[in-house]
C-alpha cells in the first residue's frame, strides 16, 4: 500500500468520502515527526510518545507560530479517554506481544487502531475484516491459481495476506471483529504472534517477520459465545478494553467532535446551534444505557440495543443531514426524533414498552423538553 507521502497513492483526502487516518491527518503526522526527537522502535514512524500525542491530543512545543519543525502545531484528539489505557496500548506494539481492543460497540475500537496504525506505520490498510465466512486466507496466504497451475507452487504465485504482508515489510496489521471469525481460523495467528513466523509447507519454506511487525485485533464484549477465543490465542495478547465515556460532558464532546468531521466531509452546513440536540441525544442513550436518570432518581427499563457513542454520532449526523436538505440548517428535535427512537425500539416486543415509559415519566416532566416529547411521539407509530 501506498503510504501518506507516496504521489502514486490514492486520491487526495477531499475527494474521497472518508479518507484513511494517514491522509485525513497526514499534516499532524508530518508535524510529529519533524518534532518527535525521541527514540523510535525500529520502522516506526513516530515514537511511543508521538504516538500517545498523536492519539490523545495536544500542542507541539515551539511557541505559536508554525515552524518548520513542527512546534506550535496543534493535534487534534482522535480519542477521548484515559490517557493510560492509550500508553499502555502504545508500549504493548512496542514490544513482541500484540494487542486486543476490547469492549461493547461503539467505544471507538476500530477507530484507536486505526490511527495507532496510521502512526506507527503510516498505513492503516493492512486488514483483515472478521466475519462468519473469513477464511484461513484472509489470514494467512492465498494463491493466484493461473500462475499455480502453470508453473506449480512458487513466491510468484503466492498471493500474501495482509498480516503476510505486515510481517515482510515490518508493519502493523489490523485483524476487525476477531470473535467472529471462525475459531480455527482464529487460531492460524497463533504461531504468527508466537513464533514470528508463518511456515509455506507448499514451498517448503518460512516466512518470518522483520522488525517492526505487530498485530492489533478488536472485539467486542456482546460477542462472546460467538467465537470465543481459545486461551492459547488469549496469551498471545496484551488486552486492552476501552470504556464508555465515563462523563456526560466527555461523550458530547466526543460527538460533537465526530459530527463537526463527519459534516465536513459530506459537505453538511454547519448546524449554528446543535448542541442543544447533542446533549440531549446523548442524555437518552446514557440514562436508557444505565437504567436509571442522570439525577439518580428515577430506575429505567433499558433498552437492548447499545445506544453508544457511535450510535449518537449517526443520530446527530443524519438529523443534520434532514435539517441541510429539509429544514433551515438549523438542527431541531424533530431532526433527531426518529433516529433516537430507531436506535432504542431494537426489538418491538421488549423496548417499545421502555421507551414509551421513558417518554412518558421522564422526558414529558423535564423542564425545557418539551419540543422532544411532542417529535418522539410524532416520531413513534
Amino acid at each position: 500500500m501506498a503510504h501518506a507521502d507516496d504521489p502514486a497513492g490514492p486520491a487526495p483526502a477531499g475527494q474521497v468520502l472518508r479518507p484513511h487516518a494517514e491522509y485525513a491527518f497526514a499534516a499532524e503526522l508530518r508535524a510529529l515527526a519533524a518534532a518527535d526527537d525521541r527514540p523510535r522502535p525500529e520502522r516506526w514512524r513516530l515514537s511511543p510518545w508521538a504516538v500517545a500525542t498523536y492519539l490523545l491530543g495536544g500542542e507541539l512545543p515551539g511557541g505559536t507560530s508554525r515552524t518548520k519543525s513542527g512546534g506550535g502545531t496543534v493535534i487534534t484528539p482522535k480519542y477521548v479517554g484515559p490517557r493510560r489505557l492509550v500508553e499502555v496500548a502504545v508500549t504493548t506494539l512496542a514490544t513482541d506481544r500484540a494487542l486486543l481492543l476490547l469492549g461493547v460497540p461503539g467505544t471507538a475500537k476500530t477507530w484507536v487502531s486505526e490511527h495507532l496504525a496510521a502512526a506507527v506505520s503510516g498505513d492503516s490498510t493492512l486488514l483483515v475484516q472478521g466475519t462468519a465466512g473469513t477464511a484461513e486466507e484472509a489470514v494467512r496466504y492465498g494463491w493466484n491459481y493461473a500462475r499455480l497451475l502453470a508453473h506449480g507452487p512458487s513466491r510468484d504465485a503466492l498471493v500474501p495476506s495482509p498480516v503476510l504482508r505486515a510481517m515482510s515489510e515490518g508493519m502493523t496489521a489490523r485483524v476487525e471483529e476477531l470473535t467472529r471469525i471462525p475459531a480455527d481460523v482464529q487460531d492460524s495467528l497463533i504461531t504468527v504472534l508466537s513464533e514470528k513466523s508463518l511456515p509455506v509447507p507448499e514451498l517448503g519454506e518460512e516466512i518470518q517477520a522483520v522488525r517492526g511487525f505487530n498485530l492489533i485485533a478488536t472485539a467486542n464484549d456482546r460477542d462472546r459465545g460467538v467465537n470465543e477465543l481459545s486461551s492459547a490465542l488469549r496469551r498471545r495478547f496484551n488486552t486492552v478494553v476501552l470504556p464508555l465515556p465515563e462523563t456526560a460532558e466527555a461523550e458530547v464532546d466526543i460527538v460533537a467532535r465526530r459530527v463537526d468531521q463527519l459534516g465536513r466531509s459530506l459537505d453538511l452546513p454547519a448546524a449554528p446551534d446543535g448542541m442543544a440536540e447533542i446533549r440531549r441525544v446523548v442524555t437518552v442513550f446514557r440514562e436508557l444505557r444505565e437504567g436509571v436518570t442522570a439525577d439518580g432518581r428515577t430506575k429505567l427499563k433499558s433498552s437492548s440495543g447499545t445506544l453508544s457513542t457511535a450510535e449518537a454520532i449517526s443520530v446527530v449526523t443524519a438529523g443534520m443531514a434532514l435539517a441541510a436538505h429539509f429544514g433551515d440548517g438549523v438542527l431541531r428535535a424533530a431532526d433527531v426524533a426518529s433516529g433516537v427512537r430507531s436506535a432504542v425500539v431494537r426489538d418491538p416486543s421488549v423496548d417499545r414498552v421502555a421507551w414509551q415509559e421513558y417518554l412518558e415519566a421522564v422526558v414529558r416532566e423535564r423542564e425545557g423538553w418539551k419540543d422532544f416529547y411532542r417529535a418522539c411521539r410524532e416520531a413513534s407509530p
